[in-house]
């Protein structure tokens, strides 16, 4: 039984998008094709991402949204997504691999189990398997950001620094999703109110994803209601509000949700789950309070 907890990172380069760690436990699960997820065809990495998903003991994730790499360093936020990652696991294991050279946990109380290892993601299964389902997610979540964001590309490049993606800047400008504190975007540190507002909803989507949820929607609209979020967790859909304060002097961002809003939550999320043929799912409304620049989570609310 393979009770090794392995760890990889996906999103260390790119200007653009989320920094990813992935954890497995693989425990008895036999899963063929393990490898480098960079050696896999698209295909092939999704089919086994979701076979990991359903045979492995344990895994998790760990975000960091482009803002927070901004805000802490690349460094910094290497080693806290591996902690997100890691806080995701819940079944027992005896030793920790991470790829590479760097131990992330070391300043943790886990840090003295860690062995680091080049090219652990081609030797050791589990970790080729936390390679696997932290590519699958971070691409899947820049193929929703292309939508939210087109002209950029993003579904191609993941955003990464390719000609496309510098001529789409230069054009378009930078979104959210870029980090400005990379040396070729620097000069593009000059945020607007909307766009606080949607690193926001960045970073909103970035904390449910650490608390294992799935996205299925970024600014979901029709001409009769809009969502800013919609994911899954354990079956059950959440519909997600999210109410940005620049200041917390201006009062907190929840004291919007007023009881129509709520109405209106309500009849949006049931609209979406008629219009998405979704039958017989449970569903949960939630409010996510942000404040700050950059933009930080300042309270998260279940609504009756």
């Amino acid at each position: 039984m393979d009770m090794i907890l392995g760890i990889d990172e996906v999103g260390r380069g790119p200007w653009a998008g989320p920094l990813v760690v992935g954890a497995v436990v693989l425990g008895d699960a036999n899963i063929e094709g393990l490898t480098d997820s960079k050696k896999l065809t698209k295909k092939k990495r999704d089919a086994l991402d979701v076979i990991i998903r359903q045979q492995a003991a344990g895994f998790g994730l760990g975000w960091v949204p482009a803002s927070e790499i901004d805000q802490i360093g690349l460094s910094a936020a290497l080693r806290l997504a591996t902690i997100r990652a890691v806080e995701q696991v819940k079944v027992p294991y005896h030793e920790i691999i991470i790829d590479g050279t760097i131990n992330f946990l070391s300043e943790t109380s886990k840090g003295a189990y860690v062995t680091t290892l080049a090219k652990a993601d081609l030797l050791i299964q589990s970790v080729s398997a936390a390679s696997i389902i932290a590519k699958v997610a971070r691409d899947n979540y820049m193929a929703l950001q292309d939508e939210l964001y087109p002209g950029y590309g993003f579904v191609d490049h993941v955003g990464y620094g390719t000609a496309k993606h510098r001529a789409a800047i230069d054009e378009l400008g930078v979104t959210p999703l870029h980090r400005l504190s990379f040396a070729p975007l620097v000069k593009y540190k000059n945020p607007t109110t909307k766009s606080i507002g949607d690193e926001a909803e960045e970073v909103a989507s970035a904390y449910l994803q650490t608390q294992g949820h799935t996205l299925l929607e970024r600014n979901w609209k029709t001409k009769f209601c809009e969502i800013d979020i919609v994911s899954v967790k354990d079956k059950t859909v959440y519909f997600v509000e999210v109410k940005y304060r620049r200041s917390a002097i201006q009062g907190g961002g929840l004291a919007a949700v007023t009881s129509k809003k709520q109405q209106q939550m309500k009849f949006a999320a049931e609209f979406y789950t008629a219009s998405k043929k979704l039958k017989g799912v449970d569903m949960k409304l939630i409010a996510i309070s942000m404040t700050g620049v950059p933009a930080m989570l300042e309270e998260y609310l279940e609504l009756e």
